[in-house]
């Protein structure tokens, strides 16, 4: 006797999450003639504390997907600490400062446009066969989960790979002030790191990154040259938080289900690469489903990441330790040729 058939697909691929990385997903497989659902229960536009700093090489990336992206351009980044300032600036071209919820609504009018649907519920259980995975009642012949930093699936799955470490935090709020300068500024402190990013001619975006508690004004006290910029801002959103950012997996395939974005892991948002990094593995994921070689995606994911998580993770490093975190932007001060070389890499 012969078993059960297993359920026919509904769709090529379902796409857990419609944040950046789950709708560029869902975009690429579309334009690949690949049939798509994507699965979002959260409401539209989609906002998260980030420093909404795009690179030139996503701009493009995104450009390419036919996405339609407003935003203000930046054109380098400048590191600051209390008596330093160095500045690299990009050889390739601008970045582009885009407030999330922007960000989200041109991917959404992008999935529009591509009639994928997106459907207002949560994953739940998933099942797997030999051929297809099933969520969210629909059977697909594969799951890309991108369902963020704290994903559920990845928890489901129980590929999640916790080390104990120090717990960085970002907190993030819009100011209601013209741009100062063209670039995007990292402040750096004992306390951690502030990120000012230009997102509109009268709007900037200041995310501070710590291990530290406290509340959003309270961390600005580290930053008192940018706390002088700020002090006849008038405060545009309210204070938004995320983390732990640190998220450890032990693998990004499970079966047919594979994960992307913050959900195949984080190291940190101190290099502001992660939009980046997920469009490129992103790219990765749909070649290796339409390939039907599921198995290849953890290789190719490491192979296009990791020049950003070495630098992340050593960065990090370097931060983390009490004796070398002052240093960081002397040093870069004193190599500028060597800040400016690893700047225009990630960018």
């Amino acid at each position: 006797m012969t078993g059960p058939e297993p359920p026919r697909p509904d769709v090529d691929l379902l796409v857990a999450g419609a944040g950046p990385a789950g709708a560029a997903t869902a975009i690429r497989a579309a334009l690949a003639g690949l049939s798509v659902v994507v699965v979002e229960p959260r409401t539209t536009p989609i906002d998260k504390a980030c420093g909404e700093g795009i690179a030139h090489s996503a701009v493009a990336y995104l450009t390419r997907l036919g996405v339609d992206l407003p935003g203000r351009p930046f054109h380098g980044i400048r590191y600051l600490d209390s008596t330093h300032s160095v500045d690299a600036r990009f050889t390739r071209g601008p970045g582009l400062g885009v407030r999330r919820t922007t960000l989200q609504a041109a991917l959404m009018s992008r999935l529009t446009a591509l009639n994928i649907p997106v459907l207002p519920t949560r994953v739940g259980l998933i099942t797997q066969t030999p051929t297809t995975v099933t969520a969210a009642g629909l059977t697909a012949h594969y799951l890309a989960a991108a369902d963020g930093l704290h994903s559920p699936t990845r928890r489901q799955l129980g590929v999640c790979a916790g080390k104990p470490g120090e717990v960085r935090r970002g907190l993030r709020q819009h100011f209601s002030v013209a741009p100062w300068t063209d670039l995007v500024e990292v402040y750096w402190s004992r306390l951690g790191e502030a990120y000012v990013t230009p997102v509109a001619d009268d709007l900037v975006g200041v995310a501070v990154l710590t291990s530290a508690r406290g509340t959003f004004d309270s961390h600005l006290d580290a930053f008192p040259a940018l706390k002088r910029r700020l002090r006849n801002a008038r405060p545009a959103t309210a204070v938004l938080g995320a983390g732990p950012l640190r998220q450890h997996v032990r693998s990004r395939t499970a079966g047919r289900v594979l994960l992307v974005g913050d959900a195949a892991g984080y190291v940190d948002a101190l290099t502001g690469e992660g939009i980046a990094v997920a469009l490129r593995t992103s790219a990765e994921l749909v070649d290796c489903i339409r390939a039907d070689r599921p198995q290849d995606y953890d290789a190719a994911y490491r192979r296009v990441s990791w020049e950003c998580r070495l630098l992340t993770a050593s960065l990090l490093w370097a931060r983390n330790r009490r004796l070398l975190a002052p240093h960081i932007v002397p040093a870069a001060a004193r190599l500028p040729a060597v800040y400016r070389t690893i700047v225009n890499r990630l960018s």
